[in-house]
C-alpha cells in the first residue's frame, strides 16, 4: 500500500474519531449514541479494510 493511501486513511481515521467524540461529548454516553457511533465505524471502515487489507 503506497504512502498517500496510509496518509489518507489515517487522516479519515483521526476525522471520524473527532466526530465521534463531538457526538458523545454533546448528546451524552448512552446506548443510542454508542451505537450511532459503531455503526458508521462499520459503514465507514469495513469497505475500507476490504479494499485495502482483504485478499490480495
Amino acid at each position: 500500500m503506497s504512502t498517500s493511501k496510509v496518509i489518507g486513511i489515517v487522516i479519515l481515521v483521526i476525522i471520524w474519531i473527532w466526530l465521534v467524540w463531538l457526538l458523545l461529548s454533546a448528546g451524552g454516553m448512552n446506548l443510542k449514541n454508542i451505537l450511532i457511533a459503531a455503526m458508521t465505524g462499520i459503514i465507514i471502515f469495513v469497505p475500507l479494510y476490504k479494499k485495502y487489507f482483504g485478499k490480495e
